[in-house]
């Protein structure tokens, strides 16, 4: 659940933050009653349905559904992962995150690296400034002709490194610079700028922070691109470029544009399409995928229309394929020959670039023409050469719908029906399932009352053995959540839903912590006893019941049975 972090410090920082005070930061929230309101961040909607608890410290929104304590909220307002969600939130409150013992050297990785950001933001605002400069005019002539107006040089806080050799290493600390990888190192120990009279794309991370650099030159020398080397702070098979700007003008992107370099993504939003990301001189990979689908649902490819332009693209339908699964689509989208996003959109327009991103085609129907392009399916070899090709990449993607039609189609093409015994298997005989609670049942109201109130639990331990005994729907999950609040002893619902962060029951538990009671301030205990009071009378009556027609076709009583029956149902 928390990684490298250890759980104590977690469940103690989450007991010093005050989640109002964390939101409004983010959001203007206002008092209603006991709760604080505000439009949802996650949704678009005119009435406020966004509620923030300050006695349990968490959030529900009763229009999306989005919930959680403070460490979701940072996760899905900000686009974190969790590490880096709880750097943030320690952060917020003034404390540093401690490493887990049994994982120092990596998580020593992530701490400490502060000078090395310091250092790059600095060298961001130390370029910018340089376009400005006399020295730096030849670089904005260089834009003015790609363009590229004022207004978008400063959203993505374009630069210019002087044609100097020593241009930040006269200004810095030589060491902080290395670490950055701003400087480059000769083997005679001399040192000097990584970059020289180059037009400077500072590289951001979705936390804003300047990362790394990409830096075009301004004549026919090579490389015509440099980017950062891999550092502490960056790794370029993890980073896009244009991500954090597209975060800024839409947290939740309907569609994200993939393309090929950084000025494709400049001038791309010179023309209003602001929702373009490029990777830094490599392939896309997965994981490059898997963090732009946590943002929006439709990814589109924009590759050349050459010859490695449609390598590319097929090396990217490989890579997707893994990524895919029911919710996700991604589409192919191949430029005229000769063309790329810059001067397609300036030779057509943005309607008629806007058309080819509509008319793209998705991935399963670029997948199968390109699998079977250069085969003649009306061939038993042909439709053997489709299976042998296609049907192990289909077997990678994720279990579900989508899969299921994909190979169904494979099935269409080839001719051939696949054994079930065939098809890719998902072990869920091995995965423990969530309990789903039935609706306004006894149970259901308990289990609700101890999430939201943990400290009702008190009231429940002189019944330890009756619950233990407990046989209906609902029980499983009712001594789960006994156990956990033994275990963790947590002082409020935000740090209890911490405790259940990719728990198999955390869909269960975050409907039920947010479940509206109905009940009085204060009214909790009264509540929660008169239900547990209600459920044990239930199951006393059904058990008695039972003990009651055993003894009545005859049968032997154990000695436990005899002293319950004697007892009229108590243990």
């Amino acid at each position: 659940m928390s990684g490298r972090i250890p759980k104590q410090f977690i469940d103690d920082l989450l007991l010093r933050v005050d989640i109002v005070d964390l939101i409004d930061s983010h959001l203007p929230l206002k008092k209603t009653g006991g709760n604080f309101v505000a439009r949802c961040p996650f949704h678009t909607e005119k009435t406020p349905s966004f509620n923030v608890n300050r006695n349990r410290q968490i959030f529900h929104c009763f229009g999306c559904g989005a919930s959680g304590n403070a460490i979701s909220f940072l996760m899905d307002f900000s686009h974190l992962d969790f590490v880096e969600a709880v750097e943030d939130l320690a952060a917020f409150v003034g404390v540093e995150v401690p490493k887990a013992a049994t994982d120092k050297a990596d998580y020593a990785s992530k701490q400490d690296n502060s000078h090395i950001y310091q250092a790059l933001e600095d060298a961001s605002a130390f370029y910018t400034a340089q376009l400005r400069s006399p020295e730096g005019k030849k670089a904005v002539e260089y834009l003015k002709r790609r363009g590229v107006s004022a207004e978008i040089a400063r959203r993505y806080s374009l630069g210019y490194a002087p044609d100097k050799w020593d241009a930040l290493l006269n200004r810095y600390d030589q060491k902080t610079l290395l670490e950055a990888g701003l400087l480059v190192s000769r083997d005679d120990g001399k040192t000097y700028d990584r970059f020289r009279n180059r037009l400077m794309f500072p590289i951001r991370d979705k936390r804003k922070r300047v990362i790394g650099f990409g830096g075009r030159v301004l004549d026919d020398s090579l490389p015509k691109y440099l980017n950062s080397p891999e550092t502490a702070a960056f790794s370029k098979g993890k980073e896009l470029y244009g991500l954090c700007e597209l975060l800024e003008n839409h947290s939740r992107p309907a569609q994200i544009l993939i393309v090929e370099g950084y000025m494709d993504v400049i001038a791309l939003a010179q023309f209003g399409v602001d929702n373009a990301v490029a990777a830094l001189g490599t392939a896309t990979s997965k994981a490059h995928l898997d963090l732009l689908f946590r943002f929006a649902p439709e990814l589109v490819f924009c590759f050349d229309g050459d010859s490695a332009g449609r390598q590319a693209a097929w090396k990217a339908t490989e890579t997707a394929l893994p990524c895919l699964r029911d919710g996700r689509q991604i589409k192919i989208m191949l430029l005229p020959q000769t063309q790329d996003p810059d001067t397609l959109i300036r030779a057509e327009g943005i309607t008629a670039f806007k058309e080819r991103i509509v008319n793209a085609h998705v991935l399963s129907d670029y997948f199968f023409e390109q699998s079977s392009s250069s085969l003649n399916l009306n061939t038993v070899e042909g439709r053997s050469q489709l299976l042998a090709a296609a049907k192990p990449q289909l077997e990678k993607m994720p279990g579900g719908f989508f899969r299921d039609m994909m190979l169904a189609r494979l099935e269409e093409l080839s001719g051939i029906r696949f054994l079930k015994a065939d098809r890719p298997k998902t072990p869920a005989q091995s995965i423990k399932r969530p309990i789903v609670l039935q609706k306004s049942n006894l149970m259901r109201r308990i289990v609700a009352l101890l999430l939201q109130f943990p400290h009702l639990a008190r009231h429940i331990e002189q019944h330890a053995g009756f619950v233990a005994a407990l046989d209906m729907p609902g029980t499983e999950l009712l001594r789960d959540v006994l156990t956990v609040i033994a275990g963790a002893k947590p002082e409020n619902s935000a740090v209890l839903l911490e405790s259940y962060r990719d728990s198999a029951h955390a869909k269960a538990v975050t409907a039920l912590s947010n479940l509206v009671l109905d009940i009085p301030e204060g009214g909790e205990e009264n509540e929660f006893r008169g239900a547990l009071n209600q459920l044990l009378k239930q199951e006393r009556e059904k058990r008695m019941s039972a003990l009651i027609d055993k003894v009545s076709r005859g049968e032997p009583l154990s000695a436990d049975e005899t002293a319950e029956y004697k007892t009229g149902g108590k243990l």
